[in-house]
């Protein structure tokens, strides 16, 4: 497979990583900040470096921004896919720009999912495609399932409430997460006398058909989520816990593969990915 790399802050060099250690091709990096922040080196795959998303098109590294003068050759033209991890108010532009030269799509960029809509049907109208998840994580993404079972069990035993909370590193840009929300979102498909997420303080009593979510920002956490099930007689807990970012590369390159692997239009999730994998 032949990969780009959009965003080359954390993920993006934990993405480049393990695409190598799969074997695969990384040919383009596009990250403005690059050369800016000081970078004077080839990344580890040898991969070129484009300051824009133009330039990677045109295979350029004349662009504003880009300084560092290495050979080139390659262009987001010759990639299967590209894999994109920036910023939510940079993300959309980012994916409506791969949706009109139909270059394959996987973002792990969160906040933006209000655009969703609009997104969908630009990739539809371009007959490219799009794979996003709120979390990459195959461990995540088995939690969200065994948290919509378990809401399911407890939704007609009343004397438990619902709630839940989620941590994770000073650095992040949005909250509540969209791990949260997607978490959130899966537990109340399950029951029917919760109706409404609340992921802001509360400073009143939650209302019986509310499920409230709350954030936590700290340090360097990557990321933690629980839900919780309490009665008067004892509490339900289920959590997960992440280690590092290596289970949300380790996704992500997954959801390349699978998206690569034959020619797809549309707008696909994790799930898709999940279900051809799991029996």
């Amino acid at each position: 497979m032949k990969a780009a790399i959009i965003g080359y802050g954390k993920m993006g060099r934990l993405i480049e990583r393990r695409l190598m250690e799969k074997e695969h091709e990384v040919l383009a990096i596009v990250d403005p900040f690059y050369s800016i922040m000081g970078n004077n080196r080839q990344p580890p795959s040898g991969a070129v470096v484009y300051a824009s998303l133009d330039d990677a098109l045109n295979g350029s590294t004349e662009g504003e921004g880009f300084s560092n003068g290495f050979s080139h050759g390659f262009s987001l033209k010759d990639v299967d896919v590209a894999i994109e991890f920036t910023l939510p108010n940079t993300a959309p532009n980012n994916i409506l720009f791969m949706a009109k030269e139909k270059i394959p799509v996987v973002t792990g960029t969160t906040g933006w999912y209000a655009k969703l809509p609009e997104i969908e049907k630009a990739i539809n109208a371009n007959g490219s495609s799009l794979l996003w998840a709120s979390n990459f994580s195959l461990g995540v993404n088995v939690f969200y399932r065994i948290a919509a079972y378990a809401a399911k069990l407890v939704d007609p035993f009343t004397e438990y409430d619902v709630a839940g909370y989620e941590t994770h590193h000073n650095k992040k840009a949005d909250s509540p997460s969209g791990t949260a929300k997607t978490l959130v979102e899966r537990v109340l498909a399950q029951m029917t006398r919760k109706k409404k997420a609340v992921y802001e303080m509360l400073d009143r009593h939650p209302a019986a058909d509310e499920l409230h979510y709350a954030s936590l920002r700290v340090g360097a956490v990557p990321g933690t989520h629980s839900l919780v099930f309490d009665s008067a007689a004892d509490t339900i807990e289920i959590t997960h816990t992440a280690r590092s970012r290596e289970g949300f590369a380790a996704g992500a390159v997954l959801a390349a593969q699978w998206l690569a692997a034959k020619k797809r239009s549309g707008v696909f999730t994790i799930d898709e990915v999940l279900s051809d994998l799991l029996p």
